[in-house]
């Protein structure tokens, strides 16, 4: 199952994470906001989709970059694919009243991630900006 995400930065190279809500797979666990792309959908597209109906950010499909991906193998195979951008002046909402926040990769580190965010912050870490 293809799923995207945004690592979403600021003026200060903070990230926006939200916190997954309880009772949801991996409910209470911090990740990169996104969600699952759609039959006929373009995972961009998919992208934009899921950020304006979760935080109320109006992203600009071409600020985008796919750079990351992970895996998670089990009852169903998910693959993430992790996008980058660095508009700024956004600030979310939480429209499904989610925890969000904006975290410096140090800080994101320490908080309970979702494991393939783990992964993904980690690959984010290792990179050149």
């Amino acid at each position: 199952m293809p799923v995207v995400a945004l690592a979403l930065f600021d003026a200060e190279g903070s990230i926006l994470l939200q916190r997954r809500q309880a009772g949801k797979h991996h409910g209470g666990l911090w990740e990169f906001p996104g969600g699952k792309v759609e039959d006929g959908e373009k995972p961009r597209d998919s992208l934009v989709r899921e950020i304006a109906e979760e935080l109320a950010i109006p992203l600009d499909p071409d600020s985008l970059r796919c750079a990351f991906f992970a895996e998670e193998a089990g009852e169903r195979h998910v693959v993430l694919f992790l996008y980058t951008s660095f508009q700024q002046g956004l600030e979310p909402e939480g429209l499904d009243g989610q925890e969000w926040g904006w975290f410096t990769p140090e800080e994101a580190e320490e908080l309970a991630l979702a494991p393939m965010d783990r992964v993904l912050l980690s690959q984010i870490a290792q990179s050149p900006r």
